[in-house]
């Protein structure tokens, strides 16, 4: 678990990164991280112009430091997002900044897979498709169909049993509604 203070960290290194990105300019630092932002982590950055998707993009694996991670996947998020055109410098005061901190991958059976508490990760043959635990909640999904959609957003049939799935959990907050 993260502390206001850790999060409150991150969300604003995270909407420096986008506004660096945006601008073309050189990505922030972080002088002196403190423990848990030291510690490698998986992290998803997500970013939202007036409640609607605008970029998402992150690491499955944790390889570098959390704060590393949300930078580089914020200004990720923000450039190379193959659904949207590259975030403009004007936009980035109008966007919203979520991050979902990920714990590690591990197998789960579809009939384990708790709605709200787990997100998917799914893989079969070099393509793979992840959704995070708040989607199938923000979408009513029940079990059977928030697998059905990770399923389809890896391009692969379902149900397939060749098709491996792994579950999470994040820890998700975003920034406080400006005004």
């Amino acid at each position: 678990m993260l502390s206001d203070e850790d999060r409150k960290t991150l969300l604003g290194l995270a909407r420096d990164a986008v506004a660096a990105a945006a601008g073309g300019d050189d990505l922030p630092t972080l002088r002196n991280p403190n423990g848990p932002l030291r510690e490698k982590g998986a992290v998803f950055v997500t970013l939202r112009s007036a409640g609607e998707l605008r970029g998402c993009i992150g690491h499955v694996e944790a390889k570098e430091a959390l704060w590393e991670s949300v930078r580089d996947m914020a200004a990720a998020a923000a450039e190379r997002d193959p659904r949207f055109s590259p975030v403009r410098p004007e936009e980035v005061p109008g966007l919203e900044i979520e991050l979902s901190v990920m714990t590690p991958m591990t197998p789960l059976r579809s009939e384990d897979i708790v709605v709200g508490v787990h997100g998917l990760y799914v893989k079969m043959d070099g393509v793979s498709g992840l959704l995070l635990p708040q989607v199938a909640v923000e979408w009513n999904w029940d079990r059977t169909e928030f697998l059905k959609r990770t399923f389809e957003k890896a391009g692969l049939s379902y149900p397939d049993p060749r098709v491996l799935i792994f579950g999470f959990t994040a820890e998700h907050f975003q920034e406080a509604p400006r005004t």
